[in-house]
C-alpha cells in the first residue's frame, strides 16, 4: 500500500511540474511573441556604400551629410517600387538610343541616370516650370541648344536630338568645372547658380554647397538610381526579360513640307494617329508646319508592335534573372 501511495504522489508531483514548466513557457511564448511578432514582410534599409564611383571618379561617402544623402534616395527608390520598376522596363527602350550619342560626345555614360531621374525616361513629360521632356529643357536653354520649339514642333521631345543637346550642354558646363559631379549639380539649378554659390561660400565642389532642397538632393538621386540599376537583386528588384518593354522597329519618313492633317497622313502610312504621337512626341499639333526645315518620322512596323511573343531583347543582361 505504502508503494502506491509513493507512485501516487510521485506522479501528482510530476503533473505538477510539468503544468508549473508549460506556464512559463507559455508566459515566455507571449513574451516573446509582443516582443518580436511575427510578421508578413519585412522592412529593411538599403546598404548604403562607403564610396562610389562617378563617371570615373570616386567619391567618399562617409561624410555624415553625404551617407545620409545617398541613404535617403536609395531608400525612397527601393520602397517606391512601381515607378523604380517602371525605370527599368522604360531604360531597356531608350538606353539604347541615348548611350551612343553620349559616348559620340565624350559624355560619361554614367550621365544616362540623369536622364532617368529628370524625366523617368517619358519624353512627352513637363514640369510645373515647363521643362520639357526627356532631358527638362526650359524652351530658352533649348533653343540655345539647337533644339526648334514652334507651335507645331517641340524637339525637346525628341529623345535624340534632346540628347545632342544635353551632351552640348554637358560639354560646357564641363569646360567651366573640371569636374563632372559638380557639372549634374550645374545641370539642375544652372551654372550661374552654382558658379555663385561656389564663391560666396568659400568651397571647391558642388557637394560641399549649402543649397535648395532639389539641387542639394540631385547628385545624390544620380547615384542612387546608378546604384540600384547596377546591383537590382541587392535592392530587391526581380526582373525577367519578358517583363522588360521591348524595343519597337520603326522606319523613318522624311518630310519636308507641311502636314495639314496629321491623322490623315498617319492612315497612309497604315498606322493610327495616336501611333504617330506616341513615336513622334515632338509633334505638338495636329499639323506638322516645317517651316522650310526637314524631319524625320518615325512609323512603328505593325508586326514589331505586339507582344505576341515574350519580350527577348535585354539591353543590361544585370537586370534580370532566368526567364
Amino acid at each position: 500500500m505504502r508503494f502506491y501511495n509513493y507512485i501516487f504522489s510521485f506522479l501528482v508531483g510530476v503533473v505538477f511540474c510539468v503544468s508549473i514548466f508549460l506556464l512559463l513557457g507559455s508566459r515566455d511564448t507571449e513574451q516573446v511573441r509582443e516582443e518580436r511578432p511575427v510578421v508578413s514582410a519585412m522592412t529593411v534599409t538599403p546598404e548604403v556604400p562607403t564610396t562610389v564611383v562617378f563617371c570615373g571618379k570616386t567619391i567618399d561617402l562617409t561624410r555624415y551629410n553625404m551617407h545620409e544623402g545617398l541613404d535617403r534616395e536609395l531608400s525612397s527608390f527601393t520602397y517606391f517600387h512601381s515607378t523604380t520598376l517602371l525605370l527599368f522596363k522604360r531604360a531597356n527602350r531608350y538606353f539604347p538610343l541615348i548611350e551612343p550619342i553620349l559616348k559620340e560626345y565624350g559624355i560619361p555614360d554614367d550621365f544616362k541616370y540623369l536622364a532617368v531621374i529628370e524625366s523617368h525616361l517619358d519624353p512627352r513629360v513637363s514640369s510645373p516650370a515647363r521643362a520639357v521632356g526627356t532631358w527638362q529643357f526650359l524652351e530658352a536653354t533649348g533653343k540655345q541648344y539647337g533644339l526648334t520649339i514652334t507651335p507645331t514642333v517641340d524637339e525637346r521631345c525628341d529623345v535624340y536630338k534632346s540628347t545632342v543637346a544635353a551632351c552640348k550642354y554637358l560639354k560646357d558646363a564641363y569646360a567651366k568645372y573640371k569636374d563632372w559631379a559638380v557639372v549634374a549639380s550645374s545641370y539642375n539649378a544652372g551654372m550661374g547658380r552654382i558658379s555663385g554659390e561656389l564663391e560666396k561660400q568659400h568651397v571647391d565642389h558642388s557637394l560641399d554647397l549649402w543649397l535648395v532642397e532639389e539641387t542639394t538632393r540631385y547628385v545624390y538621386r544620380i547615384i542612387a538610381i546608378k546604384q540600384i540599376f547596377e546591383h537590382p537583386y541587392k535592392y530587391g528588384f526581380v526582373l525577367r526579360a519578358r517583363d522588360l518593354y521591348k524595343p519597337v522597329d520603326c522606319k523613318e519618313v522624311t518630310v519636308s513640307r507641311d502636314i495639314m492633317d496629321l491623322a490623315d497622313y498617319a492612315q497612309k502610312q497604315g498606322v493610327t494617329y495616336a501611333d504617330l504621337k506616341r513615336f513622334n512626341p515632338w509633334l505638338r499639333d495636329r499639323k506638322l508646319q516645317t517651316a522650310g526645315k526637314s524631319y524625320k518620322l518615325l512609323i512603328p512596323q505593325e508586326e514589331d508592335m505586339y507582344y505576341k511573343t515574350p519580350n527577348t531583347k535585354v539591353h543590361n543582361p544585370a537586370w534580370v534573372v532566368g526567364n
